[in-house]
């Protein structure tokens, strides 16, 4: 058997954000404040999310990849507003 197919410790990091396109208070509130604060080079900020999930043992790579971008798709991130972007960290 492959060695490369079996990764003990995988773990996938998946990020959300708001498409470019979408109004992100949050992250105005937080440009404001840096503002506030003295930071004026800061031009803009888009906050967002990140989940770290670690994997079975006996998880096959290929299959994981598939896996995290449908959990991504239907439940981490409402894709009509928000984008996202999957990790795999070794």
């Amino acid at each position: 058997m492959d060695a490369n197919i079996y990764n003990k410790s995988m773990k996938a990091r998946v990020y959300v954000s708001f498409k470019s396109t979408v109004l992100d208070p949050q992250g105005q509130t937080i440009c404001q404040a840096l503002h506030g604060l003295g930071h004026k080079t800061i031009a803009e900020v888009r906050q967002g999310k990140f989940f770290d999930i670690e994997l079975a043992p006996d998880a096959r790579r290929d299959d994981a990849e598939r896996e995290m971008r449908q959990i991504a798709q239907d439940v981490l991130a409402n894709p009509v507003i928000e984008e996202y972007r999957v990790e795999f960290l070794e």
